[in-house]
């Protein structure tokens, strides 16, 4: 599986903020591996950030000497712009400054920036993200009002974002009206959102999801929240398959069930002759033990993954990827030698590293390998911040199931079905399009 996913958010009005934020980030760090940053409201912003893994770029305590309690905080993987540009950025407008962290991908992004450009607005960053305070800082000069700036931001920027804004002694938190990218808000000894639940655990078991459209405003007067504007909701598939981490739950649905209800759809759909079911580890772990629960086939550990290594979609460029492979992963002899195995994961996009995996098994003595997806083919690009650039890139976007077999070097190949998705899931407002190309129309009405 090589995907990228942009990024992870979290902001909080609560006590020691940016300690919080911190560990918050830790919880996020699947979302993103390239760079991390903090900002807090100190009588005015103040940010740190850098390139590299929370600890890392927060390796020298700097972070605990900033009391403050509003913090906004961001790890991220870059699909639009340098991936140089941290965040939280900052940037102002018509007089003020702010911060911004955001997940998602902004699909009119140039149009309205060149429409900004030509009212005079000077950009600061080559990131979709500096849009989004750009809008929200234009309109709330005109309307002097938190709520109807946003409104304005819903009516004219279109495409995928969850953010938090910090500016004026204050926190503004929202996600787009059709709920493309996960976000929650927990409450007890303060406020906290996240864009998974499982990050607002440190700090309160009382979390529910922000919905589509919700506005939240804090300050030192309070919280306040708002559902400006309802359209029809479209949640990232991929979320459930792949980028959330087993423990959250994402409007309503709780990730780790959702992937072993895939497994099982693709034992019904999708029967194989093996020995042993193994999982390509962490993410094709659940499905694979839903598919042997199904399939009565025993499972085992046959791949051992080195905890020291990063997840391989987040590394840039595809030989760093390819050597990931080989560093991340070996496989146990003595569960795959002689058998037939039944491997399975959650999904192909370049098909390199199923290759390479298939050839592992092989050469560990795999008498066949019987490859199982527990998610369809990826076939279209994704717009709303998953980095699939081009059609090109997927291996399933122009060949059949057999040719990606032949591809990858398995003795079968089999992939669950739209429809069985949907039923693991149990949502049937779920944005499917890098999977049958149809495009939700609201992030395209501009």
């Amino acid at each position: 599986m090589v995907m990228h996913e942009k990024c992870g958010i979290f902001a909080t009005l609560s006590e020691n903020a940016m300690r919080k934020a911190y560990y918050a980030l830790i919880t996020l760090q699947h979302r993103g591996q390239e760079s991390a940053g903090i900002s807090v409201w100190k009588h005015t912003i103040k940010t740190l950030s850098g390139r590299g893994l929370v600890s890392e770029v927060f390796k020298n305590g700097n972070l605990f000497r900033l009391k403050s309690k509003m913090a906004i905080a961001h790890v991220r993987y870059s699909t639009s712009g340098s991936p140089n540009e941290t965040q939280p950025l900052e940037t102002s407008c018509c007089g003020k400054s702010i911060a911004i962290a955001h997940n998602g991908t902004l699909t009119n992004f140039l149009p309205l920036r060149r429409h900004y450009e030509r009212m005079g607005v000077k950009f600061r960053h080559s990131v979709d993200s500096e849009l989004l305070g750009i809008v929200f800082l234009w309109h709330l000069k005109e309307t002097g009002d938190e709520f109807e700036a946003m409104r304005e931001v819903f009516d004219e920027v279109k495409g995928a974002y969850s953010i938090a804004f910090l500016f004026d002694g204050k926190i503004l938190v929202a996600r787009d009206p059709v709920g493309f990218r996960p976000l929650s808000y927990g409450s007890g000894d303060g406020h906290y959102f996240a864009s998974e639940d499982s990050a607002l655990r440190l700090f309160t078991e009382d979390t529910r999801d922000v919905q589509p459209g919700e506005v939240f405003l804090l300050s030192e007067d309070g919280i306040e929240s708002r559902v400006l504007t309802r359209e029809n909701h479209y949640h990232c598939v991929f979320e459930y398959i792949y980028f959330a981490r087993p423990d959250s739950v994402l409007d309503g649905v709780n990730v780790y069930t959702s992937r072993v209800k895939m497994g099982e759809e693709l034992a019904r759909e999708s029967p194989a002759n093996g020995d042993v079911v193994i999982a390509v580890p962490d993410s094709g772990r659940a499905s694979a033990l839903g598919f042997s629960r199904v399939s009565g086939i025993p499972y085992s550990e046959g791949l051992i993954k080195n905890r020291y290594i990063g997840r391989t979609f987040i590394t840039p460029g595809q030989f760093y990827r390819e050597l990931k492979v080989k560093l991340k992963l070996s496989p146990v002899r003595e569960v795959i030698e002689s058998k037939s195995v039944v491997l399975v994961d959650d999904s192909i996009v370049r098909g390199t590293t199923m290759k390479r995996i298939v050839a592992m098994l092989r050469k560990a003595g795999a008498k066949e390998v019987h490859v199982r997806i527990a998610s369809p083919p990826i076939r279209y690009p994704c717009y709303m911040g998953v980095d699939i650039p081009t059609r090109h890139e997927l291996i399933a976007a122009f060949g059949s199931v057999e040719k990606v077999r032949e591809s990858i070097g398995a003795d079968s190949l089999a992939y669950l079905s739209v429809e069985g998705l949907k039923k693991a899931v149990g949502r049937r407002d779920l944005c499917l399009a890098c999977l049958t190309g149809e495009y939700p129309e609201w992030a395209f009405r501009f």
